[in-house]
């Protein structure tokens, strides 16, 4: 959206008070995201000065259009995910395209393509999902799974490294299905070397969101070879249950979903891997989630999410008619467990790297200390190394760890 605003003559506020259309860049998945995107919705409400606009966009504004105008008295329009491209339509019918650059965006900003913060960047490779899992209302909201052409993707890749972006964070709801719907095999493999070769200059290349059965050889060899693509895999598992599984329309053969695990690490001894589990999912008993507990104590992941179930209206779990059944308190409970696993397991995965020199992203700086990030960290969702005294920003530097904390790393620059 940002690209097509500034193509039309429209450019982006520094503040709310500066613009004449607020975008809020609204999540439909779940309740709490919903209620989260209510809030600032009326908090811009409220707060807007005469003839400021104010527009949701996103997922909850194609899931429930209608609602959100209830909800929000004064809203001015709503533009789902499938309409983006009408962003520019949408804000001239209150402000007509100016003849030079007219300050026109506030605050949270929605932006289907890219999306830049510091030295690093996102490159969305495909929207909507073709899965069924039974949780998720992302199907619902956004349709199956359409991949943007490969040259448009090289192409936005290409302008970011011009622009010095030292990270490209790539993703969609499934980033492994890349390419399925072009015809192409391998896609999402075939992507990376072409992005390897469009972009040299460019020494970080994250991928997130992968499916655990769509982890191919030719994806693990291709990130194995080549050292732009960081050793760090975003791998949603859910659960460990078969039964659990089954339930939830995902990969249940859990022998085959280690043996991934197993080839990564053997072609990559170095990987991080993140996973994401849900507790409190329909019918979960305490020896199934005995499994989870054990199976996370056994793969040792380096980074894990733990999310509780949210029954949702037309996810398949509610048109099957799956009761929610596991109390709210249990479901948390649960999580809370499974979380201290992982803290253990982390602080005993941090303990290791003390002594290590690593390269350390720079993206902060504050009261004598520099904030960073490693490879085995995505933004905003991982750990951060802070390091001694101010380092460049935005500079990637060599830093010695000295300290392990439970999900963070403490070091100094490394001579």
């Amino acid at each position: 959206m940002t690209i097509l605003l500034e193509r039309a003559g429209y450019r982006l506020a520094e503040d709310v008070s500066d613009a004449d259309v607020l975008i809020v860049n609204t999540c439909g998945f779940i309740e709490p995201a919903r209620q989260e995107s209510l809030d600032v919705l009326h908090e811009l409400a409220e707060q807007r000065s005469a003839g400021q606009r104010l527009i949701a966009a996103g997922c909850y504004a194609q899931r429930s259009p209608e609602e959100l105008y209830q909800a929000v008295p004064g809203l001015d329009g709503v533009i789902g995910t499938r309409r983006w491209r009408e962003i520019s339509d949408l804000v001239a019918q209150f402000f007509p395209p100016p003849s030079g650059p007219r300050e026109m965006m506030g605050g949270r900003m929605y932006v289907p393509r890219v999306a830049r913060q510091g030295a690093s960047a996102y490159i969305k490779l495909a929207d909507g999902c073709r899965r069924a899992c039974a949780f998720c209302a992302i199907p619902l909201i956004k349709g199956t799974a359409v991949s943007r052409p490969p040259e448009d993707i090289l192409a936005d890749a290409r302008q970011l490294a011009a622009q010095g972006v030292l990270e490209l964070v790539l993703i969609a709801q499934d980033t492994s299905d890349y390419g399925h719907d072009l015809g192409k095999k391998d896609g999402l493999a075939v992507l990376l070397e072409e992005l390897v070769a469009a972009v040299p200059q460019v020494p970080w290349i994250r991928l997130m969101y992968t499916y655990p059965a769509r982890i191919t050889d030719q994806l693990i060899e291709t990130m194995a070879r080549h050292p732009q693509i960081l050793p760090y895999l975003d791998l949603p598992l859910q659960h460990a249950h078969p039964a659990v599984l089954r339930r939830m329309r995902r990969p249940a053969n859990v022998e085959a979903v280690i043996q991934v695990i197993e080839r990564l690490r053997q072609a990559m001894p170095e990987i991080a891997i993140r996973t994401t589990f849900l507790v409190g999912f329909p019918g979960e008993t305490e020896k199934e989630f005995q499994t989870l507990l054990q199976f996370v104590e056994t793969m040792a992941f380096d980074r894990v999410g733990v999310f509780t179930y949210s029954h949702e209206a037309g996810t398949p779990a509610a048109v099957m008619g799956m009761e929610d059944d596991v109390p709210l308190d249990v479901k948390e409970d649960r999580r809370k467990r499974l979380m201290a696993i992982q803290q253990s397991i982390s602080l005993e995965k941090n303990r290791a790297l003390v002594g290590r020199k690593m390269d350390v992203l720079i993206e902060g700086y504050a009261e004598g200390i520099s904030v960073g990030r490693s490879y085995r960290d995505a933004p905003e969702i991982d750990g951060l190394v802070l390091v001694e005294a101010q380092q460049p920003l935005g500079a990637i530097v060599p830093v010695r760890i000295t300290t392990a904390l439970e999900y963070d790393l403490v070091g100094r620059p490394a001579r």
